[in-house]
């Protein structure tokens, strides 16, 4: 199993993109960058990330709608879904779209690395968990 993960963080909002992709580098794995659902699916078309952090709600195309197309194209690829609003509602509409994790905006920076660092050494074992950050 490969050390280093490719990483693509999809949001609308350039602050989240820019924390995230400098947690991700900091930890030693590759980033890629998209600002909608329809930048995401073409970037999985071209790389074929390990792991996805990805908002829910997004213009053009949101988080959800993006998923399905996310997974018919790379189903072993990973999906962190991001959201500031019900993590328990995005997780029972996600959870039919495919394997997923969901994290509650805004985030802990330490949970970020944490996750990181476990999906590297166990990327299969966490599927179909549901994180939630309520603080």
């Amino acid at each position: 199993m490969k050390s280093t993960l490719d990483v693509l963080i999809v949001d609308d909002q350039a602050g989240v993109r820019y924390l995230l992709e400098i947690l991700v580098k900091e930890s030693g794995h590759n980033v890629y960058t998209a600002q909608n659902g329809v930048e995401a699916v073409d970037k999985v078309r071209n790389v074929k990330p390990d792991l996805i952090f990805m908002d829910v709600r997004m213009p053009i195309m949101g988080g959800l709608e993006a998923l399905g197309k996310i997974k018919s194209l790379a189903p072993n690829t990973e999906v962190v879904m991001m959201t500031a609003y019900s993590a328990e509602d995005t997780a029972t509409i996600a959870m039919q779209k495919g394997d997923f994790m969901c994290m509650s905006k805004p985030f802990d920076v330490d949970e970020i690395k944490n996750l990181l660092g476990y999906i590297t050494t166990n990327r299969k074992s966490y599927q179909q968990a549901c994180i939630s950050n309520y603080a």
